[in-house]
């Protein structure tokens, strides 16, 4: 044989090696995981995958291996959870052992473990504890937050009437909106839809979202190990959220040179003054890196949710009009033209109730959830999941499913309304996840 050949097949018989190594070496250190399709070396099973429609992929794997089963992204090992009722065993029955963030490679190397959406253990919940009572409280001031929405709600509105009536494209105003509430809530002031420095925020966070969803970010997800070679959209991610963190940065500067911590105004106030307090604790997680970091957090959790849902919302309105005019009716009914919606009316108005629910369990927005990992070694269901296991507990078959919502794929806010037209409670209904750890829940726990 000439020495090309013969190289050729030594390198080979090398690769074959070390792609039945790698395929011996992944399938028995699976031992009592669930079963999963069998993955590729470096890759795992990308190309089983549809990128484009990740839900309808991980479905399609469920009919086949069960309700719980075993994927690698990458070198990455993942177990996905399908359906509610395995969701309720795994996040609320033993939530104390699933509550852990699962890893997503970009936000683990943008977040750093800090703020509160992406952070763990203690961090995580001196953070998040916070959060919870200065949003509750609303300890920011005279104005709750409810009133920070009104206000908004009727700036938006007047946005609206300048149109007159004319075709138009909302998206941008209904997306200013809520982030003009989170601005409130942080910094106290609002900003006019046309102030500069509003633009620049807007222009970063939107960015932001598009590109989370382009294929190299996806890539970068999948591939960690190579992610320091990978050209791509996930730079810019980078330097967008550097910006955004400077601009927060130079709010907080401002607050620190006028804080009263008997008379906090806002998020920041409180965040500041509990740093005072602590400054002398080993133990705490307040600074500045995690105030940036929850403030970012904050503008993630609230303003793309609630700006797509409102889109997707409206849309679903106007092709409904029988939807809409039952809505008008409840509205004039319980409201009337002579004074501003509050979250009281809520009570007196379960088809509009029903309707926001329906919109939120019709969207789907978040199908594959944020992943979620064990803190410890666990016997679940007939398996054995490491401690560390990264877990994706997916929404769309819990938000979609038929027992429970008849004919899912149709929007019919009957889903959430009794025979007597009073609203109806679902377990089902978690748009957001459930458990300890949803990842967007922090301003409507404030209003419910």
């Amino acid at each position: 044989m000439d020495p090309w050949g013969l190289t050729t097949t030594a390198l080979l018989t090398c690769v074959l090696l070390l792609i039945f190594l790698s395929l011996w070496s992944q399938g028995f250190k699976r031992g009592k995981l669930p079963p999963g399709p069998t993955p590729l070396p470096f890759i795992g099973n990308i190309l089983q995958l549809d990128m484009k429609n990740m839900s309808a992929s991980l479905s399609q794997l469920a009919k086949k291996y069960g309700d719980i089963y075993t994927l690698y992204f990458g070198t990455q090992r993942i177990v996905v959870i399908h359906g509610y009722n395995i969701m309720k065993e795994a996040l609320i029955d033993q939530g104390e052992i699933f509550m852990d963030r699962g890893d997503i490679p970009i936000f683990e190397d943008f977040a750093g473990g800090r703020g509160v959406i992406f952070s763990r253990g203690e961090r995580w919940k001196q953070i998040r504890r916070f959060s919870l009572m200065t949003l509750r409280n609303f300890g920011m001031g005279k104005r709750s937050i409810e009133e920070r929405v009104q206000e908004e709600a009727q700036c938006l509105v007047e946005e609206l009437r300048k149109t007159k009536g004319q075709p138009t494209d909302p998206t941008f105003i209904l997306s200013c909106a809520p982030c003009n509430v989170i601005c409130s809530i942080l910094f106290r002031d609002r900003f006019k839809y046309k102030d500069e420095k509003f633009l620049y925020l807007m222009n970063l966070l939107n960015e932001n979202f598009r590109l989370f969803n382009r294929p190299w970010t996806q890539l970068y997800n999948f591939l960690p190990a190579f992610r320091a070679y990978l050209p791509g959209d996930h730079k810019r991610i980078f330097k967008n959220l550097d910006e955004i963190k400077g601009f927060i940065l130079e709010r907080v500067k401002e607050h620190q040179k006028v804080l009263d911590p008997s008379n906090p105004q806002d998020y920041i106030d409180c965040y500041l003054s509990k740093m005072q307090q602590e400054k002398d604790n080993p133990q705490s997680e307040f600074d500045l890196e995690n105030l940036k970091m929850t403030a970012a957090d904050l503008f993630a959790a609230g303003t793309e949710t609630t700006s797509s849902t409102l889109r997707y919302g409206l849309l679903l309105i106007l092709k409904h009009p029988e939807v809409q005019a039952k809505i008008h009716e409840e509205i004039q009914r319980v409201i009337g033209h002579n004074r501003v919606p509050s979250i009281k009316d809520r009570q007196d108005m379960p088809y509009v109730d029903a309707v926001v629910h329906e919109v939120q369990r019709f969207i789907d927005l978040i199908p594959l959830n944020l992943p979620h990992a064990v803190n410890r070694d666990i016997h679940f269901q007939q398996y054995i999941l490491p401690k560390g296991t990264t877990i994706y507990p997916l929404l769309s078959p819990v938000l979609w499913d038929s027992k429970e919502f008849p004919n899912p794929d149709q929007f019919d806010p009957q889903h959430f309304l009794d025979k007597n037209g009073k609203f109806k409670k679902s377990d089902h209904f978690m748009p957001f996840s459930t458990g300890k750890k949803k990842p967007f829940s922090f301003l409507p726990l404030t209003l419910k």
